[in-house]
């Protein structure tokens, strides 16, 4: 049964490294020649040594969208109940599409705002979760700008949790990492944190329901990431 276990989490891994790779490219098969690579910057990395398999300009700094979320999401797992009612800000609320359309003074469980962040990579979830974890966005962003250096990741700055554009004024710094860092905080998410078998329930589910805190809104989150349906048990 061990043995069977450890094979599927390697499976999904293996799945996770596959996306994480295919966020940062394009690729295209060629008539059986090498993959046409159209991205501006790859990486695919070994989860258990680090040993980086294949690289395209991986140190160059980039934005980093939404895989920022993967941070969000690990980080809300380490430091914050699952189970705890969370409010909205006004703030929250404020933020662009992709999004649940939560509303100011809504209470959700933290944890249903974890699917909704991953599955759905909702903008607004990402702001609720930063808030009611670090007690504000910029006290939360401290927070992963800390694990980020913790885990070898110099490359990388957060500004916001959802991975919008934006920039420091006083500093030029922008919300940016690297195609190398981007594969060391994932590999850290699925191999090294405390907290790695709750976030692989949470990024490999197919679909989830959940309501607001007192049951009034209900809301269903799909997984688009194709490659779930892909692997065999």
């Amino acid at each position: 049964m061990k043995r069977r276990m450890k094979m599927r989490t390697k499976k999904i891994m293996g799945g996770f490294f596959c996306v994480l790779f295919l966020l940062l490219s394009a690729v295209r098969p060629v008539h059986g020649e090498e993959l046409e690579l159209y991205a501006t910057a790859a990486v695919l990395m070994d989860a258990d040594s680090g040993r980086v398999l294949y690289g395209k300009n991986a140190e160059d700094i980039l934005p980093m969208a939404s895989t920022t979320k993967i941070m969000t999401c690990i980080l809300a797992l380490e430091y914050g109940n699952p189970e705890e009612i969370v409010e909205v800000s006004a703030y929250a609320t404020s933020m662009p599409k992709v999004k649940l359309y939560v509303r100011q003074g809504e209470k959700y469980r933290l944890k249903d705002l974890l699917y909704s962040l991953m599955l759905e990579s909702h903008n607004d979830s990402a702001v609720v979760i930063a808030e009611a974890v670090g007690g504000s966005v910029e006290g939360f962003t401290t927070m992963m700008n800390q694990k980020a250096r913790d885990i070898g990741c110099y490359d990388t700055y957060f500004i916001t949790p959802n991975g919008l554009d934006a920039v420091v004024n006083d500093s030029g710094k922008i919300h940016s990492t690297t195609a190398r860092d981007l594969a060391r905080i994932m590999a850290y998410c699925v191999t090294d944190s405390t907290v790695k078998e709750q976030f692989l329930e949470i990024t490999r589910t197919l679909s989830y329901d959940f309501t607001d805190a007192e049951g009034k809104r209900s809301f269903h989150c799909n997984n688009h990431n194709a490659f779930l349906g892909m692997m065999k048990e």
